[in-house]
């Protein structure tokens, strides 16, 4: 059965069906094959059962806030001020796509509209500075990725919805492994353009008045930061009622940049209706066939099947780490995270491995998935972004970064208390 369903969840994909539709025909197919259980009957009480959770609230406040920023254009002054922190290093401006993609993803939550963000702002500095394509558009596609590891995350609010983990635990543990990540990708940046300084393009420097006065504009992210992490971390909040101070708060900086207005409005109102709605469609269609999937057996076989391999607790880890590699290739994020939760991690906490750190480790192999090829969002994002040149360039340019996320799962199998030491602390 696990090979008919990948079976079908990849050919149907590949006919460019919507994935939640996918996830539900899949769901309907596995129970009119396991007729023994009329699933059907029930389908509007488990549909209302999964989405009638406030955790799940937080994720169209958390995409608002970042719809306004972006529309509002604070991450633009937030990009022009990061770069006079950050330009005279090997690699120039590489650094400030790196940097605001950091902060953006202290915000966003979410790494699509990172990606998309950073790219719509450098890209015509890029091309002007005459930086190499392929780096330059790399970095982008990477650091976009952070958005769905440095909380606060909309990928770790599913992912904790799903396994009942809490979700200022996974916040706190994914922190840290962000910030390495971002500063992996600058270290790397810097020696890729120091052994190839032609790579970095043209190397600017501002001066220090310039650079104390572009503060004026990164204090306020920093601010908003503070007030949506301090408060879940603190108790003061929950995730969902700090993404909705965090939502106001937007509201007040984008008024104060007057970037505040009517169009403004409308366009983030649409923007987070449609991201939203795509979220929610993809998890209800996953509740559905995860329901369907556990009816039939299908974790007790996969189970069997792993144990019957003979392997010990880190060898059968590393082969879940492999099937997450593969399947990145071929099935969009999300959606791959919601399908495959409910199967793997009761394994992996048989296995003796701790949920939050697992959670972590999931969410850098979900972020390779975004920057490889044939479904990597965010290359598909960053090519839109471009004047000119072959989606093969940005491909090229991610294959540092990939590396350095295959070393950042290998440094979290090897020590786990990277990702669980916050969160015990605190």
């Amino acid at each position: 059965m696990i090979g008919a369903v990948a079976a079908g969840l990849l050919g149907l994909l590949a006919l460019s069906i919507p994935v939640g539709i996918v996830l539900f025909l899949l769901g309907i197919g596995v129970s009119e094959f396991y007729s023994a259980f009329p699933l059907l009957r029930g389908l509007g009480q488990m549909v209302w059962s999964a989405m009638n959770s406030s955790t799940l609230i937080a994720i169209p406040l958390f995409v608002l806030l970042g719809e306004i920023l972006v529309r509002g254009g604070i991450a633009a002054r937030t990009y022009a001020a990061l770069d006079r922190w950050v330009s005279w290093l090997p690699g120039g401006l590489v650094h400030a796509n790196i940097a605001t993609a950091t902060m953006f993803s202290a915000t966003s939550g979410s790494s699509v509209a990172t990606a998309a963000t950073v790219a719509t702002v450098a890209m015509p500095q890029a091309e002007r500075l005459g930086y190499d394509p392929r780096l330059f558009s790399g970095a982008i596609a990477a650091g976009g990725t952070l958005g769905i590891m440095i909380p606060p995350s909309i990928n770790l609010i599913v992912y904790g919805f799903l396994t009942e983990t809490s979700i200022p635990q996974l916040f706190l543990a994914g922190l840290v492994p962000g910030l390495l990540l971002a500063l992996a990708f600058s270290l790397v940046t810097a020696g890729i353009c120091m052994v190839r300084p032609a790579l970095g393009g043209e190397r600017r420097s501002y001066s220090t008045a310039e650079r104390i006065a572009s503060l004026a504009h990164l204090l306020p992210i920093i601010a908003l930061f503070a007030v949506i992490v301090g408060s879940i971390y603190t108790g003061l909040a929950t995730p969902t009622e700090a993404a909705a101070v965090g939502v106001a708060m937007a509201f007040v900086i984008a008024g104060a940049f007057g970037g505040l207005g009517l169009t403004m409005l409308t366009d983030s109102l649409l923007g987070t209706i449609r991201i939203t709605a795509m979220i929610m469609l993809v998890v209800t269609g996953a509740a559905f066939l995860n329901f369907t999937l556990a009816a039939a057996g299908l974790g007790n076989e996969l189970r069997a099947f792993m144990e019957g391999l003979g392997l010990d607790a880190l060898s059968t880890l590393l082969v879940i780490v492999a099937i997450y590699i593969v399947l990145g290739f071929f099935i969009e994020t999300l959606s791959l995270m919601v399908v495959t939760i409910p199967i793997m991690v009761p394994i992996i906490v048989e296995l003796g491995y701790d949920k939050v750190w697992f959670g972590i480790v999931m969410i850098v192999l979900i972020e390779m998935a975004l920057i490889t090829p044939p479904v990597g969002l965010n290359l598909y994002v960053v090519q839109g972004a471009r004047r000119s040149g072959s989606l093969r360039e940005v491909m090229v340019g991610c294959i540092p970064y990939v590396l350095v996320m295959l070393a950042m799962v290998g440094v979290l199998i090897a020590v786990p208390d990277l990702a669980l030491f916050l969160s015990r602390a605190l």
